[in-house]
């Protein structure tokens, strides 16, 4: 389906501000109004896109905020989401006390969808979030059953590296690098070396792969929401 779809989404890819009398519309990021000639309606739960006909006569262009290559990356990445919840337990490398860093942000989520998630951190002082104190381990080291644990990271690029080198060594299946915790080499190291990652352009955030935006997506795709 995708092969016929974007040829036709990308030679109008261009087109800024034309009134149309028929179009679609995909659901998405890009948000995006395109010319069509006959009604049409496509649901691919696969890439998070739902495209429907309208007749106005007064829909208007807006060029998309996603390039056209982005949408068969956006597809394989909602595979590895589902992919990495399928996991029935979770690490937050990085979880964090303090309530204004992601690290903290990032393993509330988790405890609040009622999932059993680990912190780690290298203080080992226990994170309180809603008036109870949650133990925390300082490595993957102590994680058990590793081999049915997905990660989320919430660290620099560097520490997040030598994590994932531990994590490959220990047998974690699947990662969650969150904006702004890789670069090339780690995103490079990480994709050659685990079952399911997370991470880059894509998402619906503005900034790309995120488990506060995207994660209940991820969820619900394994029946867990």
């Amino acid at each position: 389906m995708h092969r016929q779809l974007l040829p036709s989404l990308s030679s109008r890819l261009n087109l800024a501000h034309r009134p149309v009398s028929r179009s679609i519309r995909v659901h998405s990021p890009a948000y995006t109004w395109f010319p069509l000639h006959t009604p049409t309606t496509i649901n691919c739960h696969n890439c998070a896109l739902l495209i429907t006909a309208s007749h106005s006569h007064s829909r208007t262009f807006f060029k998309p905020r996603l390039k056209t290559a982005q949408f068969a990356t956006m597809s394989a990445t909602d595979m590895t989401l589902r992919t990495f919840f399928q996991s029935p337990k979770y690490a937050v490398v990085g979880a964090s006390a303090n309530q204004e860093k992601y690290g903290y942000k990032v393993f509330k989520w988790y405890l609040n969808h009622n999932l059993p998630v680990t912190p780690i951190n290298p203080s080992g002082k226990p994170i309180p979030v809603d008036g109870e104190d949650h133990p925390v381990v300082t490595s993957l080291k102590e994680i058990e059953k590793p081999e049915e644990t997905s990660v989320s990271f919430i660290t620099p690029p560097a520490v997040t590296l030598a994590s994932l080198k531990e994590a490959k060594e220990l047998g974690f299946p699947s990662v969650f690098l969150q904006p702004g915790t890789f670069n090339n080499e780690v995103l490079a190291f990480a994709k050659n070396n685990f079952r399911a990652v997370v991470a880059g352009d894509g998402g619906w955030g503005g900034e790309g792969w995120c488990v506060l935006v995207d994660g209940e997506r991820g969820l619900k795709a394994v029946g867990k929401l």
